[in-house]
C-alpha cells in the first residue's frame, strides 16, 4: 500500500509564498498488464490505475484533456512529454511558458470553473475544498499527488503521473537523470566542512528544518540546518526571531523570498542584529529563485545545482 502522504506541509509553504508577495517507484498497474513499467506509453497501456494520495483511480482511457492545478505537477507533465494532452493549467503554473497558464486557482479551486475545461484528468497537490470529492460528483478523475516530504516521494509522484497519462517511459526516464545528478551532485559536496545554513521561506522570517523536503535536499550536501533547533519546530516549517538566527549566526543564509518580497544581502544587513552575521559578512547569501525553492518536480536538480556551487564556494572560503 502507498503510504499517505499529507497535504498540510504544502499548503502551508504554498500560503507562506503567496502571504509573502514511501514506497519507492510507481504503484500503478494496468489491469490487463502484471506492471505499469511493462505497458506501452500509448493509448493501449489503458486502463490503468494509479494508487495517488486520495487512493486508487483508474482512467479508462489515455487523457486528452488534463488541468493542472499544481505549479509542480505542470512542470511535470511537461517534463515527460504531457504537454500536448494539458488544456489548462493554474494560476501559479508559470512554467514552461507554453503552458496554457488560466486563472484557475488550486488554492481557491472553482468546481464550475474546472468542468468548463472538459477535463478528462484533472490533478492537484491540496485537496483544498474537497475539491476531490466535488469533482468525482460530476465523474471527472483527479489525481492527488500532495507535497512531497523526500526525494523518494517526489520521484515515485513524476512515475504516477507518467502512468496516469501514458508517458510512462519518459516519466521513468526522468527520475532515472534526475536520480543520476542528484547522486552526482551530493558525491561532490565537501561535506568536511560542517557548514551551518538558515533557509528562509519569508521575511517573517519562516524557515524550513531537516525533516522538510528541501531540509533533505540541503542534508545531500552535509549541511547542518539551524532551523533543526528553534523551540517550535511547527511541522518543520518554524517561525524563527530575528534574535534566534543571529545567535545562530550560520555560515550560509539561503533566500527563498527574492523574486516575491525582494529580499538580498542587503535588507538583511538592515535587520536588528543581522549585519554583523557572518553569512553577510563573508558574502555567503545566496538568491535562489522562488520557484525552484518551493516546488518538488523535476527542475529540483536545478536548485541542488546552486546549491553545491555556493556550497563548493564556501567550503574553498572556509
Amino acid at each position: 500500500m502507498r503510504p499517505r502522504r499529507t497535504a498540510l506541509a504544502g499548503a502551508l509553504l504554498g500560503t507562506l509564498i503567496l502571504a509573502g508577495c514511501g514506497q519507492t517507484g510507481t504503484t500503478a498497474t494496468p489491469s490487463a498488464a502484471p506492471t505499469a513499467s511493462s505497458a506501452p506509453a500509448s493509448a493501449a497501456g489503458f486502463p490503468v490505475t494509479v494508487e495517488a494520495g486520495n487512493g486508487k483511480v483508474t482512467l479508462a482511457k489515455k487523457p486528452e484533456r488534463i488541468v493542472s492545478l499544481s505549479a509542480t505537477h505542470t512542470e511535470t507533465l511537461f517534463a515527460i512529454g504531457a504537454g500536448s494532452q494539458v488544456v489548462a493549467v493554474d494560476d501559479q503554473s508559470n512554467y514552461p511558458p507554453e503552458a496554457p497558464k488560466t486563472d484557475l486557482s488550486g488554492f481557491k479551486p472553482n468546481v464550475e470553473a474546472i468542468v468548463a475545461q472538459k477535463p478528462d484528468l484533472v490533478i492537484v497537490s491540496n485537496d483544498i475544498d474537497q475539491i476531490v470529492a466535488e469533482l468525482g460528483k460530476v465523474n471527472v478523475p483527479v489525481l492527488l499527488e500532495p507535497a512531497a516530504t523526500k526525494l523518494d516521494e517526489a520521484y515515485e509522484e513524476i512515475a504516477e503521473i507518467g502512468a496516469a497519462t501514458g508517458n510512462q517511459a519518459k516519466a521513468d526516464e526522468v527520475v532515472s537523470g534526475m536520480k543520476t545528478a542528484m547522486d552526482k551532485l551530493a558525491a561532490e559536496a565537501p561535506k568536511d566542512k560542517k557548514l551551518t545554513y538558515y533557509h528562509e521561506l519569508d521575511q517573517t522570517p519562516y524557515a524550513a528544518t531537516s525533516q522538510t523536503f528541501i531540509g533533505q535536499v540541503y542534508g545531500l550536501f552535509g549541511l547542518t540546518n539551524i532551523a533543526d533547533k528553534a523551540p517550535d519546530q511547527a511541522g518543520g516549517y518554524p517561525k524563527l526571531s530575528a534574535e534566534f538566527v543571529a545567535q545562530a549566526d550560520p555560515d550560509m543564509i539561503f533566500l527563498g523570498d527574492v523574486k516575491c518580497c525582494g529580499q538580498s544581502k542587503d535588507t538583511l544587513a538592515k535587520r536588528p542584529g543581522w549585519k554583523g552575521l557572518s553569512a553577510i559578512k563573508n558574502d555567503q547569501v545566496i538568491q535562489l529563485d522562488d520557484d525552484l525553492a518551493s516546488r518538488w518536480g523535476p527542475r529540483v536538480v536545478q536548485l541542488a545545482e546552486s546549491i553545491g556551487a555556493a556550497v563548493a564556494k564556501a567550503g574553498a572560503k572556509s
